[in-house]
């Protein structure tokens, strides 16, 4: 098997995750994180709105990470961000990591906006 290294070419990727917390850029940040391909902040979650509409312009697509195990988001989110024209793609927060990671690796304008996985000791 042909092993590649992924080269994110300056880009943040997401390096890992455990319970309530997020590694980026070699940086942890404990509870929800906001990535972008130039920056990782904490994020208010699903109610922090506004947060996920200052990336119009920026990103196509929001992987949206709710978690351990997927769930639904809520509809004035996903309303609210369609209406400027930002796709949102809702899986659990590890696809979120995955697949943001992978995209970004393409060079796509993407963002992942994922809560944690779960509380407990790093």
């Amino acid at each position: 098997m042909r092993v590649t290294e992924v080269n994110f070419d300056g880009a943040v990727p997401i390096d890992g995750y455990g319970p309530g917390f997020f590694r980026v850029g070699q940086q942890v940040i404990e509870g929800p994180v906001l990535v972008t391909q130039d920056r990782a902040v904490q994020w208010g979650g699903v109610e922090d709105i506004a947060a996920l509409e200052a990336l119009v312009g920026q990103v196509d697509v929001i992987f949206l990470g709710m978690g351990t195990d997927i769930a639904h988001a809520p509809l004035d989110l996903r309303q609210r961000l369609e209406a400027v024209g930002l796709g949102v793609e809702v899986m659990s927060s590890p696809a979120a990591c995955r697949t943001y990671n992978v995209l970004l690796s393409e060079g796509r304008r993407v963002a992942a906006a994922v809560l944690p996985v779960g509380e407990g000791m790093r």
